[in-house]
C-alpha cells in the first residue's frame, strides 16, 4: 500500500472514531436528559396536586376541618386516577403487542433482535415511569 493509501486509511479511521464518540456520547446525554426529565415530571406531579390544594385552602380561606376533609378528597381521587389507568392499561399493552408482533413478522432476524432489545429498554423505561406514579 502507498503512503497516500495509508494516509486515507488513518483519516477514515479517524474519522469513523469521531462518529462512533459521538454517537456514544449523544446516547449517553440522551439517556441522562431523559431520567431527569422523569424525575422533574414526578415531582411536579406530586408538587401540582399540593399547589392545587394550598391554592384552594388560601382562595376559598378553607377552615382545618375543610382543609382536612379536601386533602383527603383529592388523595382520594388521585388513588381513583391510578387505578382506572391499571384497568385501561391492559388494553394498551393488547394494542402495542398486536403491533409489535405485525412489526416483528416483517423484520429479519437480526433485526428481531434490535428491535426486541429497543422493547425491552421502552417497557423498563415505562415500568420505572409506572413506578415514580
Amino acid at each position: 500500500m502507498t503512503e497516500r493509501g495509508k494516509t486515507l486509511v488513518k483519516i477514515w479511521l479517524a474519522v469513523v472514531g469521531v462518529f462512533i464518540l459521538g454517537c456514544i456520547t449523544g446516547v449517553s446525554l440522551d439517556s441522562v436528559y431523559r431520567l431527569r426529565a422523569g424525575n422533574e415530571r414526578a415531582e411536579r406531579r406530586k408538587n401540582g396536586t399540593e399547589e392545587v390544594f394550598e391554592r384552594m385552602k388560601r382562595d376559598l380561606n378553607l377552615n382545618e376541618q375543610q382543609a382536612t376533609q379536601i386533602r383527603a378528597i383529592l388523595e382520594q381521587t388521585r388513588d381513583e386516577y391510578r387505578q382506572l389507568r391499571a384497568e385501561v392499561r391492559p388494553r394498551y399493552d393488547t394494542v402495542r403487542q398486536n403491533a409489535r408482533t405485525k412489526i416483528r413478522a416483517l423484520l429479519t432476524p437480526e433485526q428481531q433482535q434490535k428491535f426486541d432489545a429497543r422493547v425491552a429498554e421502552r417497557d423498563a423505561r415505562r415500568d420505572d415511569e409506572k413506578s415514580d406514579h
